[in-house]
């Protein structure tokens, strides 16, 4: 049935030796009906109108074969189709597709399909497939809460939060309940070169000489900008550095945490707000804006490691696009 035509062909567009596409029926009764071979068997719908406009045949064909579903049912492989959906939950790196030149992704990692405790074994290998009609292979497991890695040979535009499909088929009175997924295969390989992200600025800093720093300022000094016009005023001291309530330009460089309904997420970890030395707990509660999308508004949350990182949250998402974007955290207000 796979294989069967999902429309006929116009008249005048089949030729006078074509056939008819084949189809194969499994007829059971409640009781039994003398049905010697060959016989033509007609089926109607009985519970459509009597006086509809319509035709009430269902189906037609003659009798090839006799079945008894207790005896016979290894003859017939009858299937079930199944299909069970997750989501993207992590992309790869980025690559330039060479034949077309498209930003795609070779791996990506989904969620939602599978569960914790679910053995991944019996999965590698199998077919996956996105709503763009990419097809992509399982590879292994990815933590341990249900995740896993695909790998699609020839790329993928799929983005964060968008849907995974494991699409087989179960034969019915197979005892080990085995997964096929026939008439599926992997697309040929497409290479493509990867994306790097772009460099980081390297900030110059005043060595003495045994290679420490003298007086010259922190990295989070050096994007601290007071909002006034005065050049008297000197840059914070060391003093002072863990009570700087400055405006402050930062870059998003992860995304994370929960996400929600509108594909977002609730966690960004930013730096360049803050130095090493900073005591990032005074600063919880300080909001934070994207400086592409002001409407994307969140609040400093805590500190993200030891190298002056911080947790941002943002209560109506951030979207993965925004890795690494701008953010600023305006003067606090006295």
């Amino acid at each position: 049935q796979d294989n069967s035509l999902d429309v006929l062909p116009a008249d005048d567009e089949r030729s006078v030796d074509s056939k008819m596409p084949l189809h194969w029926a499994r007829l059971e009764f409640l009781t039994p009906v003398y049905c010697p071979m060959d016989s033509l068997v007609i089926g109607s719908r009985l519970d459509s109108e009597v006086n509809a406009n319509a035709c009430r045949l269902a189906f037609s064909g003659r009798l090839v074969e006799r079945y008894d579903a207790k005896s016979d049912h290894g003859r017939l492989k009858s299937y079930t189709k199944k299909e069970k959906a997750g989501s993207v939950c992590r992309l790869g790196d980025p690559y330039r597709r060479l034949d077309d030149g498209k930003i795609v992704r070779y791996e990506v990692f989904g969620t939602d399909l599978f569960k914790k405790e679910t053995n991944m074994t019996q999965f590698v290998g199998l077919l996956i497939e996105t709503d763009r009609g990419d097809v992509g292979s399982i590879q292994s497991s990815f933590g341990t809460s249900g995740k896993f890695r695909v790998n699609f040979p020839g790329g993928t535009e799929i983005r964060e939060g968008d849907s995974l499909y494991l699409r087989f088929k179960r034969y019915a009175n197979d005892p080990k309940k085995a997964i096929h997924q026939d008439g599926t295969a992997l697309p040929p390989a497409r290479t493509g070169s990867r994306v790097d992200p772009p460099a980081k600025k390297k900030k110059n800093k005043a060595k003495n000489g045994n290679g420490k720093n003298s007086n010259a300022p922190s990295s989070s000094q050096v994007s601290v900008v007071k909002n006034n016009n005065s050049s008297s005023k000197s840059a914070p001291t060391n003093n002072d550095r863990n009570i700087n309530n400055g405006a402050a330009v930062g870059e998003i460089i992860k995304v994370k945490g929960d996400t929600l309904p509108n594909g977002k997420h609730t966690v960004a970890i930013v730096s360049g707000l803050f130095s090493m030395e900073d005591d990032i707990r005074q600063h919880k509660g300080r909001k934070v804006t994207s400086v592409a999308k002001p409407e994307e508004e969140g609040v400093v949350d805590g500190s993200f490691g030891k190298m002056g990182k911080c947790k941002v949250l943002f209560e109506n998402g951030i979207s993965a696009e925004a890795v690494g974007s701008r953010v600023k955290m305006p003067e606090r207000e006295t």
